[in-house]
């Protein structure tokens, strides 16, 4: 069952909002214009959908009247089964659409991964998963901007932290963060033997603009070092990178990627607004209601998400109970199945709630 009064409120908004943007003074007026223009695309495909939906009940009506036409009947026979999955098919897609939206889900974002337990082999892992994740936002037209990296021996990663921009960018990688587990024989293994190892992902909705997020002045405390780098003629050796302490809640961010130190500072920044707003938002929704998480992950870092086994080329979300035998497809950046089945079973979720409600 669809809610028709709910959507017929939303189409007769759709409708003014057309007849507006064709106003001189709304026009004129940037900010309002952006606003409403923005206001239409969010509204565009429920309205549209509900539109074909109401098409599709109309014609289903006529063929059942015609089955009593003998000269009609077999057509309309023919024509009643198709027209009947489509609006099923219609009515699952509205209510979809429905669906309350994250707010950050059209937001870029700051990916971290750390090297975790496993020494060199998690280090190596980590630097397989950013390069996986650069493959990825790559096929999706994204573009990827380190802003923090610590190198690890043997082409390893102790740490990296990147802004990943693009449409609905948080949207498709926003399940991603937690423990990722790895199981494979490593290259320094002379006997043949299967060892684990661990990275850990963050996914944060990059902060349009850092006073977003109130940060009192006072409680920062910013040293500028020499940043560091793989050597050459472009190494700076100059006093640019620089570190925040966020004192009240012990976060430490590090930038060191620009070439001055003011444009540091500013990335720094705003990584530290990202993680002080992903914590004020887990904060919210622990309030709200533990048991209305989404079953695809409690947002706690440490849980293990996903487990990656090198000798069954197979991969497992453990969150949805999903197993995937292409992991050598995955490592090269072909995450949209395993993507769309997190993004769909949130969705399930979240339809279950609204029942529930």
């Amino acid at each position: 069952m669809l809610p028709e009064a709910k959507l017929e409120s939303l189409t007769a908004r759709y409708r003014e909002i057309e007849e507006l943007l064709c106003q001189p003074n709304v026009v004129s007026d940037t900010k309002r214009y952006t606003a409403l223009t923005r206001e239409r695309a969010e509204l565009q495909d429920v309205v549209e959908a509900y539109a074909r939906y109401g098409q599709v009940v109309e014609d289903l009506a006529g063929h059942k009247q015609a089955l009593s036409d003998p000269e009609l009947r077999e057509l309309a026979a023919e024509e009643i089964p198709a027209l009947e999955a489509e609006r099923a098919r219609l009515e699952e897609s509205i209510n979809l659409l429905l669906l309350p939206k994250d707010p950050n889900d059209e937001r870029d974002t700051i990916f971290e991964i750390r090297s975790g337990t496993g020494g060199e082999e998690a280090a190596l892992f980590a630097a397989d998963l950013f390069r996986m994740y650069s493959r990825y936002a790559e096929s999706q037209g994204w573009k990827v901007e380190i802003m923090s990296l610590s190198e690890a021996s043997a082409g390893g990663i102790k740490e990296v932290i990147a802004s990943i921009s693009g449409d609905n960018v948080y949207s498709r990688l926003r399940f991603e963060g937690g423990v990722h587990r790895v199981q494979r024989i490593p290259a320094t293994e002379s006997q043949g033997r299967i060892h684990t190892s661990t990275a850990t992902v963050a996914v944060l909705p990059e902060v349009d603009d850092v006073d977003e997020v109130h940060i009192d002045p006072n409680d920062l405390e910013i040293t500028a070092t020499a940043a560091g780098g793989p050597g050459g003629q472009h190494v700076n050796r100059t006093m640019s990178a620089v570190q925040i302490k966020h004192i009240p809640t012990g976060i430490m961010v590090r930038s060191e990627q620009q070439r001055s130190q003011h444009q540091n500072r500013a990335k720094a920044l705003q990584i530290l607004s990202a993680k002080l707003l992903e914590i004020e938002r887990e904060a919210q929704a622990s309030a709200i209601s533990s048991e209305r998480r989404s079953m695809v992950g409690t947002g706690e870092r440490s849980e293990k998400i996903r487990t990656y086994n090198f000798p069954q080329n197979r991969i497992t979300d453990h969150r949805i109970q999903l197993t995937l035998h292409n992991l050598d497809r995955v490592m090269e950046g072909d995450l949209s199945e395993l993507l769309t089945a997190l993004r769909s079973h949130h969705q399930a979720d979240l339809m279950q709630q609204q029942g529930d409600a």
